[in-house]
């Protein structure tokens, strides 16, 4: 009896201490995956990049599959090294893509002060509600199929957009993404905790398009609300 009793300890141990490596590599991985976030936002500041300005619909389906490519190639290689290369090209790109708002944020005579502040409060909901997820040891994994047709929802409402171009609706589409996104944050998190994700690689993917899409939501409303133009 006494010896069940010290396998089930040093096997719930041994969970224990797996689910905490996850997690701090995921955080490790995560911290590393911004240098590349960094430098693509600038290079693409620099060029004056644009990604097919003159068919933003084009841009849009050529964008969704360049990452979504990413993301398969990240996945299909999560357990070596390639994995991790691709996520950092990955977090490159997706930092060449961040240029071009930051491009419109910069326009502003305030837009430095704007993404400081869009950048402190993604910072801001990111360590709250990990903290909550990971220090609370609640199951939030339940949300997984609500957030999952929230987000198909605001893709299909930001395609539509594309045609449409209504203000009203952007802003909607923005607060339902940091809404969404913020409890991506729990549910991602948390299913580290609960021993649902394994692999830092892919939990690190997870997280990063998670902070990645309040962060672009926040500053386009911190941008509609408080742009200010010389």
């Amino acid at each position: 009896m006494n010896t069940n009793f010290e396998i089930a300890n040093q096997n719930a141990s041994g969970l224990a201490i797996q689910r905490n490596r996850v997690l701090r590599n995921t955080y490790m991985l995560l911290g590393l995956s911004m240098v590349p976030t960094v430098l693509g936002a600038l290079v693409g500041i620099q060029m004056g990049f644009s990604f097919l300005a003159g068919s933003p619909f084009m841009a849009f389906m050529l964008f969704l599959g360049i990452a979504w490519g990413f993301m398969w190639g990240i996945e299909k290689n999560k357990d070596s090294g390639l994995g991790v290369a691709l996520l950092l090209g990955f977090t490159f790109f997706m930092g060449l893509m961040l240029s071009r708002i930051l491009q419109v944020a910069l326009g502003f005579s305030n837009g430095g002060s704007m993404i400081a502040l869009a950048a402190g409060g993604t910072g801001a909901i990111f360590f709250t509600l990990s903290s909550v997820a990971a220090v609370s040891k609640r199951d939030f994994t339940g949300m997984g199929k609500f957030l999952f047709v929230g987000m198909i929802v605001v893709l299909l409402a930001t395609v539509a957009n594309i045609f449409f171009q209504i203000p009203a609706l952007s802003l909607t589409i923005a607060v339902a993404v940091v809404g969404i996104f913020s409890a991506y944050i729990l549910y991602d998190i948390s299913r580290i905790v609960q021993g649902g994700e394994t692999n830092y690689v892919s939990a690190t993917l997870a997280v990063y398009l998670d902070i990645y899409n309040v962060f672009v939501s926040l500053l386009q409303l911190i941008m509609a609300f408080t742009g200010e133009r010389d």
